[in-house]
């Protein structure tokens, strides 16, 4: 039973970790973008703004919630739930530190060690879009269609190059699809960043797009389409998608440190693993993916404030003939020079 109760407790903490890190990146994506244009951002909920996203919440809770009658109720609110828990379930499979000891049992900080992880993660991602897709749908209205479309397209799309590019990363591994095996391999300064510059690059925008970000947000663009797939939704169910945005956002960063730049990896950590005390040395690789995760979350933001958005030919040309024929011949390369210095 100890095994199932840590997987219990282990499941409720990345839960609300996940909630609190969505909810505070509501918070510094407006004072990244303040510091951008020179503004001061929130400062008016409780000190230098820190209660925002609270009062944020709340606010959504009160909104009164309107339902159209011409829309498919059931469907209408199928769509922002089921966004919600495809969001959250990618985490089940990152290892978020080293293994930890409670009263000798050695105990994994992974809801789910999986040995097809890469699969899953790519599984998930797909259902994602159906939640989208539905709640667009169901809306009954032209713009929430046509962005549920263009999310739909968009995802199937940059998800071949995303692809792709792991797969160079499984030629590093020996073909494993654990991501336990991933990062296991990149110990030390082993990190596939220097093996993958190409793939890493093709990764990161694939997973703009996947997170419908700036500057691929084409499925919610307020200049042409008002709010795309959530244009009818109102209170805590537009609460939800705005939400399990953030979280896609959180879980690519994490999906990022863990393939390239080693995961909770770093130079010295097997050393401090002989001289500090096991469960210590855990905390401490926890710390250094989510030092890892908090910048690639500042780089989202960044890139939000900083590049305008795509037209949508534009974003689909992208994906198919720069990204996917990029992705392919990384993959070609690298399966090349692999077989060149093992033979």
């Amino acid at each position: 039973m100890e095994p199932i109760i840590f997987k219990i407790i282990l499941v409720a903490i990345m839960f609300l970790i996940s909630l609190g890190i969505a909810a505070y990146s509501t918070y510094a994506e407006r004072k990244v973008a303040a510091f951008l244009q020179d503004r001061i951002g929130p400062d008016r909920a409780g000190p230098y703004g820190l209660l925002q996203p609270i009062a944020d919440g709340v606010k959504m809770f009160l909104k009164e919630e309107i339902i159209p009658n011409v829309s498919d109720k059931w469907l209408f609110i199928l769509g922002p739930s089921m966004f919600m828990v495809t969001a959250l379930m990618t985490s089940a499979i990152i290892p978020w530190g080293r293994p930890m000891e409670f009263g000798g049992v050695t105990y994994n900080l992974q809801v789910a060690d999986i040995n097809i992880g890469i699969l899953y993660i790519m599984g998930v991602l797909s259902l994602g879009v159906y939640g989208i897709m539905i709640g667009g749908w169901a809306s009954n209205n032209k713009y929430a269609l046509l962005g549920a479309i263009r999310a739909s397209s968009q995802m199937i799309s940059y998800e071949l190059a995303m692809g792709m590019s792991i797969i160079s990363i499984l030629l590093l591994t020996d073909g494993s699809l654990s991501l336990n095996a991933i990062v296991d391999g990149q110990k030390g300064w082993n990190w596939n960043i220097l093996y993958q510059p190409v793939g890493f690059i093709i990764f990161l925008v694939c997973a703009f797009a996947e997170a419908n970000r700036t500057p691929f947000d084409l499925p919610e663009s307020e200049s042409e389409l008002i709010g795309g797939y959530h244009t009818e939704y109102s209170s805590m169910k537009l609460g939800l998608f705005l939400f399990a945005e953030y979280i896609n956002m959180f879980i690519s960063s994490a999906i990022i440190s863990t393939l390239y730049f080693g995961g909770y990896n770093f130079p010295g950590l097997d050393y401090l693993a002989t001289v500090l005390p096991t469960n210590v040395v855990s905390l401490i690789s926890v710390g250094a993916l989510f030092t890892k995760i908090f910048f690639f979350i500042f780089v989202f933001m960044w890139v939000r404030w900083t590049i305008p958005r795509f037209r949508y030919d534009q974003l689909m040309r992208l994906g198919w003939q720069v990204l996917l024929p990029l992705a392919i011949l990384n993959m070609l390369v690298t399966g090349g020079i692999l077989t060149f210095f093992n033979s």
